[in-house]
């Protein structure tokens, strides 16, 4: 397959317009529209669709969008394989608008001169894979062992216990606490739509709720967490978790509540995750960094699910 098609496709799909990726690829729009043609004939189908609005991707092209990336990350790693340190590093932080985002973010205040690459996996799966096979240099994952084993070579170390709090609406029950236990929580609803079968973050509300009897939901279709928030704030039964760290904004007439849990206070425990034998120097950077800005926990009991503790 030819990388250079591959890579005009890639741009495409991430600017949305032949126009921008042919000038982020410093070419014209004709050899871009060259490349993708001469690829959908290799291929055998089309790729994509142009619009008034530039071009969308075929559900042919949502398939092999993914394989693209990974093949021009396949093509970066044989590069950097030659020349460790001159490529960015590139470090998952499973979602952009969770807490682990936020340490990265603090880690390049702190470290400027050293390139970033900020990627999105979905799974611990397909982190650790990723981990394992160079795609990334490090996760940040719950890794729910023992029950989940890290590859060869691979290792963890905790970088931030976060704490959880209880999101309500003006009407829900504890609007007006000043704190809730987990307790106090059984019986209720917590509404988490993005609870998916077999991630880590469904492990470890599971075994909250074995724990301590909330029921968590996670019927119906997740729409996003504006979405989310919207339903909440409008019901006078259902909550879900957030964290302070989590970057949110809502209308102010909304009037949602962030209820601390407490005694004991239920943390996610975050690791970060990468192979002993990376060679790229960002890497122990990064290490060093999110260790000595841990936070520490002062503020009494917490709990964390029972597999958590084998990589405190």
């Amino acid at each position: 397959m030819d990388l250079k098609a591959v890579r005009a496709f890639v741009a495409i799909a991430d600017s949305g317009q032949f126009q921008k990726a042919a000038v982020d690829l410093s070419l014209t729009q004709q050899a871009v529209s060259k490349r993708i043609a001469a690829l959908e004939k290799d291929l055998g189908v089309r790729l994509l669709v142009r619009t008034a609005r530039g071009a969308d991707l075929t559900i042919d092209g949502q398939a092999l969008l993914p394989h693209a990336r990974a093949l021009l990350q396949a093509e970066e790693r044989a590069v950097a394989a030659v020349s460790p340190g001159d490529r960015a590093l590139r470090v998952d932080v499973v979602g952009r608008r969770v807490a682990t985002a936020g340490l990265v973010r603090d880690f390049h205040l702190a470290h400027p001169q050293i390139a970033l690459d900020v990627v999105t996996l979905f799974g611990a799966d397909t982190a650790l894979a990723a981990v394992r096979d160079g795609a990334v240099d490090a996760t940040f994952r719950a890794v729910t062992m023992p029950g989940h084993r890290l590859p060869d070579g691979v290792e963890a170390v905790p970088v931030l216990d976060e704490p959880l709090r209880l999101c309500v609406g003006p009407g829900h029950e504890f609007a007006r606490a000043a704190s809730v236990t987990p307790a106090q929580l059984a019986g209720h609803r917590i509404w988490m739509p993005g609870n998916e079968p077999g991630t880590e973050w469904a492990a470890y509300y599971d075994e909250l709720a074995a724990t301590f009897g909330p029921t968590l939901d996670t019927i119906g279709p997740n729409f996003g967490v504006e979405a989310l928030l919207d339903t909440i704030a409008a019901s006078p039964t259902l909550a879900t978790f957030l964290s302070e760290r989590t970057p949110l904004v809502w209308p102010t007439d909304h009037d949602l509540r962030l209820v601390p849990v407490r005694d004991p206070m239920p943390v996610y425990p975050h690791a970060l995750l990468w192979r002993t034998d990376n060679p790229h120097p960002g890497l122990a950077a990064l290490r060093d960094h999110l260790l000595a800005t841990r936070p520490r926990l002062t503020e009494g009991a917490v709990w964390r699910p029972s597999w958590a503790e084998s990589v405190r």
